[in-house]
């Protein structure tokens, strides 16, 4: 079986970099820069920008967006924020991100 496309293709070391490929724009958005429109990689490299902790910061902005322009109540903001919240502390840790070594417990 043959590899897919997207793995024989080198990806820029910018790929799903948050900060990189979705900065936070002037005006309090955050807005794609324009190298990354022309880059072959932006959509798939945008949702492994998206993905995890990171892309629940962005949720969390949205919420709080709405919430100042008057489209959410109080009651929503708080149930979707704690919703959020409850994702962010359940997600599995990324590999070799904060791994407890059990090896000391072992008799």
């Amino acid at each position: 079986m043959t590899k897919p496309l997207e793995d024989k293709v080198p990806r820029p070391p910018c790929y799903g970099d948050l900060n990189t490929v979705f900065p936070m724009g002037t005006e309090g958005l955050r807005e794609s820069p324009e190298t990354c429109l022309a880059c072959s990689h932006k959509t798939d490299c945008l949702r492994r920008a998206l993905q995890g902790n990171e892309g629940m910061t962005i949720r969390e902005e949205k919420v709080d967006r709405a919430y100042a322009s008057g489209t959410m109540g109080f009651f929503e903001r708080w149930s979707r924020k704690k919703a959020i919240h409850r994702r962010i502390q359940h997600s599995p840790p990324k590999k070799g991100e904060d791994r407890e070594n059990h090896s000391d417990d072992r008799t």
